[in-house]
């Protein structure tokens, strides 16, 4: 399953980041696939808001990992950038995270390949002029489900 929606703002962005929170399953892994700016953070947060994060977002750079224990969800925020190695995912706990049944979202993907299972849903945002493109790829039930609150 497949679908891709345009965003023209950040607002617009959050919007539809809040709109996968209904279709989100404990256990699902999001890739979130993007060149820096692309907005990958910006729909993280409005997931995050939808689901009843008040408090900053920002993206998790420098720490790789930043929790956030909603009443729906554990939702766990990755950014892979910064990731010289993907064997430092282990040192990082990263079974833990995928074990304790939480959401995890992780940028940047491709440089864990090898040590991170399979997503659910890849999402790829591209900038193409004054807008974004996000394009939604769902890979099992979960993301299918995941995607389902998307149409």
């Amino acid at each position: 399953m497949r679908i891709e929606k345009k965003t023209k703002t950040a607002a617009e962005t959050e919007a539809l980041g809040a709109r996968l929170a209904p279709g989100l399953r404990a256990g699902s892994i999001i890739f979130l696939h993007g060149e820096l700016g692309a907005g990958k953070t910006t729909l993280v947060r409005g997931l995050l808001r939808a689901l009843g994060h008040q408090a900053a977002v920002k993206s998790p750079t420098y720490t790789l990992v930043e929790p956030y224990f909603l009443p729906a969800h554990a939702i766990f925020h990755f950014d892979l950038y910064r990731l010289k190695d993907p064997e430092e995912l282990e040192f990082l706990g990263l079974r833990d995270y995928l074990h304790a049944q939480g959401v995890c979202l992780i940028e940047w993907p491709e440089r864990g390949q090898g040590f991170l299972p399979p997503a659910d849903v890849d999402v790829f945002i591209d900038s193409i002029d004054d807008a974004r493109i996000a394009r939604f790829e769902a890979h099992s039930d979960n993301g299918r489900a995941l995607l389902n609150s998307l149409e």
